[in-house]
């Protein structure tokens, strides 16, 4: 093998995301599927998410409006790091790369790698659950959903919302990590 040839472990992965985008597309004709899927990626769009900051900001007493400004912030950061990797990367999004993936929702921006929805949905969810425990299970179903949606919709491969399952953790976690000395007194 020469140094430059890629891994056969990334060779069969990359022939095994646009199969899946493929089967993922198909499945989309079904219009329950396709209105299902499109109702959530919608709401993944920061609808869902910037009404659960209000919510909890409103009802959840001090705690809320931190965790909501945490994840306000937390967000934010998430914007930046995809957006970054979106300009360098540069990946093209399965619609655009194979005709027989059909996108069944408008992309909103160019490029397909990470995924924005699943960075920001994996992120928000762990800031909230660190906050509010009793949320994680509407909030983690909700956040696989909107992975799903993703690629289901033809916007994404499996390995651009792999991708930002990680990163979201991470970010969730550093985001966690890093306000949880000073807001103790709060807790």
């Amino acid at each position: 093998m020469t140094p430059s040839a890629p891994l056969p472990r990334w060779k069969a992965l990359q022939a095994f995301d646009p199969r899946l985008c493929r089967t993922a597309s198909r499945w989309a004709a079904r219009s329950r599927v396709r209105r299902g899927f499109g109702i959530v990626s919608r709401l993944g769009d920061g609808g869902f998410w910037y009404g659960l900051m209000l919510v909890l900001a409103a009802f959840g007493g001090a705690r809320g409006i931190v965790a909501a400004l945490q994840m306000l912030v937390t967000g934010f950061v998430a914007w930046l790091i995809y957006r970054t990797l979106k300009l360098h990367t540069r990946r093209l999004r399965p619609f655009r790369a194979h005709p027989d993936v059909i996108a069944r929702a408008a992309a909103l921006d160019e490029f397909s790698f990470p995924s924005g929805h699943t960075l920001h949905a994996v992120s928000f969810t762990v800031v909230a659950v660190s906050w509010f425990p009793f949320l994680a299970l509407p909030l983690i179903v909700f956040t696989v959903l909107v992975a799903l949606s993703r690629v289901v919709l033809g916007l994404h491969y499996p390995t651009d919302v792999l991708a930002g399952v990680v990163i979201g953790a991470a970010l969730g976690a550093a985001s966690i990590w890093s306000c949880s000395l000073p807001l103790l007194s709060i807790a």
